[in-house]
């Protein structure tokens, strides 16, 4: 699995325009999906964008970067230094194929943009070793773009996909209803699908 870098800036930090667009829209779904209390791993935290602004907007959330990519590591690493925020936890290496995973338990999982840029085996993989950390009716969430009933939603979805298989024949975009039948072998239930900006979803699904 590969996370999309984006731009290195000066400083070393990497930084993607999509994660400064949706990082917002992906924030108000969270904070009410999200527990109050608890730590939440963020799997494949990319350039570290995510994880230090939801950190920020809930602070009463202890969060765990990852990522298996050690530049992205890296960048996670130097924006937790300048803000140095007490409720992030340094970035831990993570590759979700490894199971176990390098954690013992969560209170909730997030991995945004994350599936599509991976092998088809990531996705059991990513569920099965949320249940392993997870209690039951926990979150486990997860974003981006998506077909439905074997179809994409858009063109620009559909063109993504194709430039996804050009770079990696394994990459694209994922059936939701592939997904959610994964994630009901694993003890997961599809609790909800949101609706989002660009034509992708947010998809939370809940430990049985």
């Amino acid at each position: 699995m590969l996370k999309q870098r984006g731009d290195k800036t000066a400083n070393g930090k990497w930084s993607t325009p999509s994660a400064e667009r949706n990082k917002g829209p992906i924030l108000d779904v969270l904070a009410r999906v999200l527990p109050r209390r608890g730590l939440v791993l963020e799997i494949a935290s990319g350039t570290g964008q995510h994880v230090l602004h939801f950190a920020r907007a809930l602070p009463d959330l202890a969060w765990q970067p990852s990522d298996a990519d050690a530049e992205l590591r890296g960048s996670v690493a130097l924006r937790l230094r300048e803000e140095q925020r007490a409720n992030v936890n340094d970035p831990i290496e993570l590759d979700v194929a490894r199971l176990p995973w390098p954690l013992r338990a969560a209170d909730a999982v997030v991995a945004i943009n994350m599936i599509h840029v991976a092998p088809w085996s990531a996705t059991p993989a990513l569920f099965e070793g949320a249940k392993a950390l997870l209690p039951a009716g926990h979150v486990l969430f997860l974003y981006g773009p998506y077909r439905r009933f074997g179809h994409h939603t858009s063109e620009s979805n559909a063109q993504f996909d194709r430039d996804l298989r050009a770079q990696n024949p394994e990459w694209g975009l994922r059936d939701l209803e592939a997904v959610s039948d994964v994630a009901a072998g694993a003890g997961f239930a599809l609790d909800e699908t949101v609706e989002m900006p660009a034509n992708n979803l947010s998809l939370i699904f809940k430990r049985k």
